[in-house]
């Protein structure tokens, strides 16, 4: 059985075939999907999908979110997020206008989700296991929740959906087992919204629950042995699982020697672990003494071995994962060809200073670029401004690819008379193969992470054109990979968040139309804000450039020959003095004109590792 994760970002019926057609019998969705949404996919796909019902929702899409990465080294994608949505940041207009106050400090941090009431509805929708957000929770937490969901689940598969209604006092113990300022149902039934936002309390509150956690508790059979001149013997045992552990003998005691209730309270002291014992029979010898240390270390050794051989039953072996030969996985042994400079742009400003650059060959045109009814006329505009000056162009698809940007493209593909494509996600890529675009004219984007072997051999084995270096890889991860026909950014604002929320509408309002702002921390660092509303998402860019200036003798070191300039933010101005800085150095035909002051830009996670 293989189930994929909630950051492959599978956002729509394209993405699910596409992982379905490759083994997958389970799919996480993203968490961003509405109920229509869903019984779309549940009806366009015959695998097992899995919703999420309750817990902490992420600000940004999973998978798609770099924030803690780039800005502390704890990787959201590899389970180490720092949380930096949870802290407060002021918004501004690009003008210099504040646009949020005191009451609206913490834009980025979102509720808590709980969906207990809809549970017939989510049933209905095509969800066929519900999934429960725990991580770094305690277990009595995770033992409340799932108790409570597990109660009405039953309730609903037993009744139906006639009557169905959870009660006060279960609602009211979910809250106590902890929320940020409420709850919300989140995005089943909204796109987004100001009211899914705890603006002022991020923090995560709930009631004193020790009382309740004891009957969460699995509930042991206990037997405790202190006899003369034998060790010390505790057996515990729940589910048909047994186990036996022995201990120090005990000593003859001086003063007072141990009895019963000391045994058992002693014994009993399990509020730290899943278990409390419901029966405990104690065989004690006269006048014997035993440390305190020595009876804990006891308990403490019975109940995680009883922990873990009860688990043990339900844990397998992973097979081995041997390295794929490149010849037999059809990627093609080492680099061919000139080194290719590319560039990317997302508004039309920027286009014009990259059409007269004798170094870029190929342009890539993001779908931010064009506005929705202008697409087609604006698009055959730059392909013939583009072939004048014998350059490539590529057309980037969306960030998030969901059912909307199906429906929207479909009609539109076979007039996007563009040389390529550029994908973001597995929606995206598979549409584009699905509705007949060759593969070789196809290419991945970093967020479609290909750091190992395997997924890059994954991808290429589809016959596309290549792929893009992660970014969260280091120069040595770099060096060690194979970069055949691998494209790497070396400048740009590079994407923290793609989040199906909107700063600009959750604290003044939606406008239907683009904009640029910023977030401030703490610190007086800003952020930039950009809200595409044509597929209604919002990037958020890092406050600084990257630049990686890489002469050619670490180019050959890495076996790149395709760097990519980024431009999100920039004026004309500001992307002319970019490719006048960065071209010169990686073309072998000029110095490095870097701002002195290394706070200006960044290396990204070039010098550095990632946890």
């Amino acid at each position: 059985l293989l189930h994929t994760s909630t950051q492959m970002t599978v956002a729509g019926a394209e993405g699910a075939k596409f992982l379905a057609d490759a083994g997958a019998s389970r799919i996480v969705l993203a968490r961003e999907l509405t109920l229509e949404e869903i019984r779309h996919i549940h009806e366009s796909v015959p695998v097992e999908l899995e919703g999420f019902v309750h817990g902490a929702l992420c600000y940004s899409y999973s998978g798609q979110c770099l924030f803690s990465s780039l800005l502390g080294g704890r990787s959201g994608n590899r389970g180490r997020c720092a949380q930096p949505c949870r802290l407060p940041y002021d918004v501004y207009r690009a003008d210099g206008q504040k646009r949020n106050d005191r009451r609206h400090a913490y834009p980025l941090s979102l509720k808590d989700l709980c969906t207990a009431a809809w549970i017939p509805k989510l049933a209905e929708s095509g969800i066929t296991s519900f999934k429960i957000e725990g991580r770094m929770k305690k277990a009595e937490y995770a033992a409340g929740v799932v108790s409570v969901y597990r109660q009405y689940l039953d309730r609903y598969l037993s009744y139906g959906k006639e009557g169905f209604c959870v009660a006060k006092e279960d609602q009211k113990k979910l809250l106590d087992l902890g929320n940020r300022s409420g709850f919300t149902e989140g995005y089943y039934q909204q796109w987004n919204g100001p009211n899914m936002v705890t603006f002022d309390c991020p923090g995560h509150q709930k009631q004193s629950i020790d009382a309740k956690w004891q009957e969460y508790r699995i509930k042991l059979w206990g037997r405790l042995t202190v006899q003369n001149d034998q060790p010390m013997e505790l057996s515990v045992s729940f589910g048909g699982t047994q186990i036996t552990v022995t201990g120090d003998v005990p000593q003859s005691a001086q003063k007072q020697p141990l009895t019963e209730e000391t045994l058992r309270e002693k014994m009993t002291r399990t509020k730290n672990t899943w278990f409390t014992f419901e029966t405990l029979h104690i065989s004690l010898g006269d006048g014997l003494f035993a440390p305190v240390s020595a009876l804990n270390d006891l308990r403490r050794r019975a109940l995680e071995c009883l922990r873990q051989t009860y688990l043990a039953q339900f844990l397998r072996e992973a097979p081995i994962v041997r390295p794929l030969d490149e010849k037999a996985s059809g990627q093609p042994m080492g680099q061919t060809g000139q080194t290719v400079f590319t560039a990317s742009v997302e508004t039309m400003d920027q286009l014009q200073p990259l059409l007269k650059n004798r170094w870029i060959s190929v342009i890539y045109l993001d779908s931010m670029t064009f506005l929705t009814e202008d697409v087609l006329e604006t698009l055959h505009s730059i392909l013939k401004q583009a072939k004048a000056e014998q350059k490539q162009v590529y057309y980037i698809l969306p960030a998030v690819f969901r059912e909307r940007a199906s429906k929207y493209y479909k009609p539109l593909l076979s007039e996007l008379a563009v040389d390529g494509f550029l994908v973001k996600n597995y929606d995206a890529l598979s549409f584009l193969l699905r509705h007949g675009v060759r593969p070789e004219r196809i290419r991945i984007d970093h967020s479609l992470y290909t750091w190992s072997t395997e997924a890059k051999a994954a991808f290429f084995s589809l016959g596309i054109a290549g792929d893009t270096v992660p970014l969260e890889l280091n120069q040595k991860e770099i060096w060690k990979r194979n970069n055949t026909d691998s494209e790497m950014l070396v400048y740009g604002y590079l994407p923290l968040m793609v989040s199906a929320q909107c700063v600009k509408k959750n604290v003044s309002g939606c406008s239907h139309m683009p904009e640029l702002c910023y977030l401030k921390d703490r610190y007086g660092v800003s952020f930039p804000v950009k809200n595409n509303c044509m597929q209604c998402y919002n990037v958020i860019y890092n406050s600084r450039p990257l630049y990686l200036l890489l002469d050619t003798a670490q180019q050959e070191k890495l076996g790149v020959r395709r760097f990519r300039l980024s431009f999100t933010i920039e004026s004309a101005q500001q992307v002319q003095e970019a490719l006048e800085t960065c071209l010169p150095v990686l073309t072998g035909e000029g110095g490095r004109r870097l701002p002195a002051d290394e706070k200006e830009y960044t290396y990204g996670h070039w010098k550095r590792g990632v946890e």
